[in-house]
């Protein structure tokens, strides 16, 4: 109960404190920036793993979009926000399940030097919008949307590093293509995570 009262509070002062919008803008623009450089480099480096980093990147940008412009409604327009886009997070999930099980079946080694080159660089632009969101992360469950995704992207990057070094030791493309299936396993679990905490709000707005 303790954690619900807390909850409620942090999620009143974001949506009127002008440090919670600026950094819903850095993380938009950190994002939006880092799905070009990602959708380039994994295009030309032929893997899975970054160009489903960088899809995840523009699903982020989006997201960011979203909380900035729901973030002064009520809380149903907020939790129906989040509903939105724990849609998009299951899609996108699917997605590259799709592609990963294609990329088994007909996919090559893709290049972890670029792999790993990209995937740190992913891993610094997303720990850092994952500290500026960290203390927001108990809020309504828009806000815990906006960090779930943070926190995801985090693990994800961490993830194509070690798919990057495993690609370089095996000279083989299914460490990519296994980091590509983690990493929608974590989309769609964080999905539902956010759907469960939506529905809870909805029904409290309705109280």
């Amino acid at each position: 109960m303790a954690d619900e009262c807390c909850a409620g509070k942090s999620g009143k002062t974001a949506l009127n404190d002008p440090r919670w919008r600026r950094i819903l803008w850095i993380a938009l623009i950190i994002n939006a920036a880092m799905f070009g450089v990602e959708i380039v480099a994994g295009v030309a480096a032929d893997s899975r793993a970054l160009q489903a980093d960088a899809l995840d990147f523009l699903g982020d940008s989006a997201n960011y979009a979203i909380s900035l412009g729901v973030a002064g409604m009520a809380l149903t327009w907020r939790a129906r926000a989040a509903l939105l886009k724990a849609a998009t997070m299951l899609a996108f999930g699917l997605w590259v399940f799709g592609s990963a099980a294609w990329g088994f079946v007909n996919g090559t080694a893709p290049q972890a030097e670029t792999m790993g080159l990209i995937g740190a660089l992913a891993l610094v632009s997303n720990v850092a919008v994952a500290l500026m969101l960290y203390r927001y992360r108990t809020g309504d469950a828009n806000m815990r949307s906006v960090w779930v995704c943070s926190r995801n992207d985090a693990i994800g990057n961490l993830a194509v590093m070690g798919a990057a070094i495993g690609v370089f030791g095996t000279g083989q493309g299914w460490p990519d293509l296994l980091v590509a299936a983690i990493m929608a396993a974590l989309a769609i679990w964080g999905s539902l995570d956010v759907f469960r905490h939506a529905r809870r709000d909805l029904v409290t707005a309705a109280g």
